[in-house]
């Protein structure tokens, strides 16, 4: 088993020649997450990660293993939930409420302009649409918000000269649920569309 200990975020300072030959490994949020796990590169390879603990591992790192290879990671598409707003009888200020409240549960999000994302959980579903915000499953790519103290966020092309990844916090609270079927605008305003 190759070992990879070292993280380079988003490929940092490599040439695009060097990342278009590395072997990538493609990986949910659920293990991304965690600093020490075992997986395959597309070349077969096992691969061993033993990174520094509280590390998040993001779509578009690469890591580099102790001969010197390079395994550029790609975020796995999992399913997720996305939240829209209403546009009938809300404005995109909802999506703020909605990161208010789910980041009050310490819930992993993504954080978009004109969406938000988050795992399946059919409670937090329900709270959602109860606040009139569209709900539907997807999937996609995840790549909550890393926090303000440290991990590195999705897509974000410059440093502040913070060196060290962090940890992404989250409770298990939510991990046992289950999401249901919805395909539709299902929330009910007591009015139809």
């Amino acid at each position: 088993m190759l070992t990879a200990n070292k993280l380079m975020p988003q490929g940092g300072g490599l040439a695009p020649v060097l990342l278009k030959r590395a072997a990538t490994i493609e990986l949910d949020w659920d293990v991304r997450q965690k600093s020490r796990f075992d997986t395959t590169d597309s070349q077969g390879r096992q691969i061993g990660v033993f990174l520094p603990r509280g590390t998040a591992v993001r779509g578009g790192d690469v890591l580099v293993a102790e001969d010197g290879s390079l395994i550029k990671v790609i975020a796995a598409r999992q399913p997720v939930l996305v939240i829209t707003h209403c546009s009938e009888h809300g404005t995109p200020f909802d999506l703020m409420r909605a990161a208010y409240h789910l980041g009050n549960r310490h819930v992993p999000i993504e954080l978009k302009p004109d969406h938000l994302k988050i795992e399946p959980d059919h409670v937090l579903a329900g709270m959602l649409r109860s606040m009139h915000l569209i709900v539907r499953e997807a999937d996609e790519a995840f790549e909550p918000e890393g926090g303000a103290y440290g991990a590195h966020g999705a897509g974000h092309g410059h440093s502040h000269g913070v060196a060290p990844v962090g940890p992404v916090l989250h409770p298990d609270a939510y991990a046992g649920s289950q999401a249901h079927d919805d395909h539709g605008h299902d929330h009910s305003h007591g009015h139809s569309h």
